[in-house]
């Protein structure tokens, strides 16, 4: 051997000298003693009826959340207007989230009444936070024919459940 290898031999020895020897567990047969007989008495069922609470029906949840558009304003076109035949409407009005749920993507404006007026019947509403204000618009084509012409919308949830209060366009085409 050489004398590199003796000091590793050396420490290897130490460490398998040292190292605790497991002490075997005895191990203990059973045994032959009777066990007692468990008996359990099973209550009858009018025994179980007679202690059992009848529970009366809770309160109606509450909706996560409400619906609510209020109209404030028009910012454009106000009631009434004359306008010629043919005529591109930029129509804005200004409304506040009433309720307390937040309008995102899901919701829409919808044609309740009247003519579209070239518009779509359903429209992306503006997304909003609950209590903020929003302005929504639609670009409308005056109709042909003279006299009074009224188009309502109405907000929409994405369950197509209509909310708040109705906004109008009202426009006078005169007579030729």
């Amino acid at each position: 051997m050489k004398p590199v290898h003796l000091p590793i031999f050396f420490i290897i020895f130490l460490l398998v000298a040292c190292a605790g020897q497991v002490t075997p567990t005895l191990y203990v047969p059973p045994t032959r003693e009777s066990t007692p007989d468990i008996i359990t008495q099973i209550p009858s069922t009018a025994d179980l009826e007679s202690g059992i609470d009848t529970l009366s029906p809770g309160p109606t949840p509450s909706p996560i959340c409400t619906q609510g558009l209020f109209f404030l304003s028009d910012i454009t076109i106000p009631d009434g207007t004359i306008v010629n035949p043919g005529e591109i409407l930029d129509k804005r009005w200004l409304v506040e989230n009433s309720g307390s749920c937040n309008w995102d993507r899901r919701f829409s404006l919808r044609l309740i009444a009247g003519p579209d007026m070239g518009a779509q019947r359903e429209i992306a509403l503006f997304p909003a936070r609950s209590g903020a204000q929003a302005e929504i618009r639609i670009l409308f084509t005056a109709p042909p024919d003279p006299g009074a012409h009224r188009s309502a919308w109405q907000a929409q949830d994405p369950q197509g459940n209509l909310f708040g209060d109705p906004i109008f366009i009202e426009v006078v085409v005169p007579n030729p």
